[in-house]
């Protein structure tokens, strides 16, 4: 794979990660001023039900699916059989989410109003599993899996605006929210004959993949408990207001680490096959490829978000959340050793399978996580709880750096910084520059994220960042054929 394949396959994914963010930005004022809050919450509580039971219907599928597939790929046979032992196991852990769903729609009595609205919102496991999207990724068609998901989030935008105009119509919303997020699975089903043949077996080799998926599903789950356990305590010790001040931290925080993090999904196909090869030359040139991308495109990032935290918070969410500023600024330093844990995980321990030591690690911060927020939270806050979150990610990234691989060899990591480093502290400068030119949160965050871009872009291109020239040429080269 040449690098400009694999900055084309970033840079699709990317926009892949920027839409799925963008798309509940746009959608939620338009959605929560019509549909109303009951019927806007019936929909978020429907959801969470769905989301449990999507949990036992994924299980550990989607990683466990793109690492093995992607050993095997090369060999068309071996895909098809592997391909189709890993849906089956999907399709019966489906069922069984599904005949869980059904008890709990049957005798659940809280459920009872809402049981058309969760079958309706429950189509969404059914599409995911069928769609075997993880075989796309494992085969690196990342221009498709970008341009489909996307086109599927534009027509639902459509619909929604031509089809929600009033509160009673919160189940056709529930309906179009499920063509966006995976109604594109459908159209999967046909397109992916083109890589393997995919079909239902008996034959499992249940002994060979469910212990791996299993240790997966554990790793996701325990990190789904590190995720929400501040959320969580937040809630139960000082209450909504400051659960919905450090949410919108949070969700900030959240679309910078998911955009960023749209790497390792384009290299963990590629990774995995060489680790299964242990060709450790291909997989270090990779690793250090993805790094610099992390550096290059998330360090401007993380100096942007400390510089105008409040300015950001204001011009997003208005006014009342500016008392968020002090705990984004806090995640910024979380963001930083999450991008380097991520890829410690991600695109080390993952693809070369130390799945056990990913779930000790996971454990470990899920643990820390809880007991520090249940001590610092009652004392301060949503300032603790993003103070723990950046704690709990730096204790992942030293244990992480412990025991790393002796064969992963980075070479060239200061010439890899010192550009970045430079276009970081550009970045503050003119920030503080602005911020005492200027009153207004909106000027603010337009002008500074304008002169900080063109600053760091000049920066790049005068250091000759190799990764970030790489992009530039790219983009250019679309945009010339766009208008062509």
């Amino acid at each position: 794979m040449t690098k400009s394949k694999v900055a084309s396959n970033t840079l699709f994914n990317t926009i892949k990660s920027i839409f799925g963010v963008v798309y509940p930005i746009v959608t939620f004022p338009y959605i929560s001023r019509v549909l109303m809050t009951d019927n806007f919450g019936k929909i978020n509580f429907g959801n969470s039900i769905v989301c449990y039971i999507s949990l036992i219907a994924s299980l550990g599928v989607t990683v466990y699916a793109i690492r093995e597939c992607s050993k095997v790929k090369e060999d068309q046979e071996r895909l098809s059989n592997v391909a189709s032992q890993i849906l089956s196991i999907n399709v019966l852990t489906t069922f069984v989410a599904y005949f869980v769903l059904v008890i709990l729609l049957i005798f659940a009595k809280p459920l009872e109003n809402y049981r058309l609205l969760i079958c309706i919102q429950s189509t969404n496991i059914l599409f995911v599993t069928l769609g075997a999207d993880w075989l796309n990724t494992a085969m690196e068609d990342f221009k498709y899996i970008a341009v489909r998901t996307v086109f599927f989030q534009i027509l639902s935008l459509i619909l929604m605006f031509i089809f929600i105009n009033k509160p009673e119509d919160y189940l056709i919303y529930a309906a179009i929210s499920v063509v966006a997020s995976s109604g594109a699975n459908i159209v999967n089903v046909v397109y992916r004959r083109k890589f393997c043949k995919l079909r239902f077996t008996w034959k499992m080799n249940l002994k060979r993949h469910l212990p791996k998926i299993f240790l997966l599903f554990s790793f996701i789950f325990s990190m789904s408990i590190y995720v929400n356990s501040d959320v969580t305590i937040l809630g139960l010790v000082r209450g909504d207001r400051e659960v919905g001040l450090y949410s919108t931290s949070v969700k900030l925080y959240q679309i910078v680490n998911t955009t960023i993090a749209s790497i390792s999904w384009v290299v963990m196909s590629k990774l995995s096959f060489y680790f299964a090869k242990k060709d450790y030359e291909e997989i270090n040139k990779l690793l250090k490829y993805s790094l610099n991308f992390i550096i290059v495109f998330g360090f401007p990032c993380i100096c942007g978000l400390e510089i105008i935290a409040k300015e950001i918070i204001v011009m997003v969410a208005g006014d009342a959340y500016a008392d968020a500023s002090l705990s984004l600024r806090i995640l910024g330093f979380a963001l930083l050793c999450s991008f380097i844990s991520g890829w410690l995980c991600n695109m080390v321990r993952i693809p070369s399978g130390q799945d056990f030591l990913s779930l000790k690690i996971s454990l470990f911060c899920a643990l820390v996580n809880v007991v520090l927020n249940l001590i610092l939270i009652p004392v301060w806050g949503l300032n603790a709880a993003a103070f723990t979150t950046a704690l709990t990610e730096l204790f992942g990234l030293i244990w992480g750096f412990i025991v790393i691989d002796k064969n992963i060899k980075i070479t060239g990591l200061k010439e890899m910084v010192i550009a970045p480093l430079i276009g970081g502290i550009g970045i503050i400068c003119i920030g503080y520059i602005v911020k005492n030119l200027i009153d207004s949160s909106f000027a603010i965050s337009l002008v500074t994220i304008f002169f900080c871009f063109m600053w760091y872009s000049f920066v790049m291109i005068v250091s000759k960042n190799e990764i970030f020239l790489e992009f530039t040429k790219i983009l250019a080269n679309k945009f010339v054929n766009i208008k062509k």
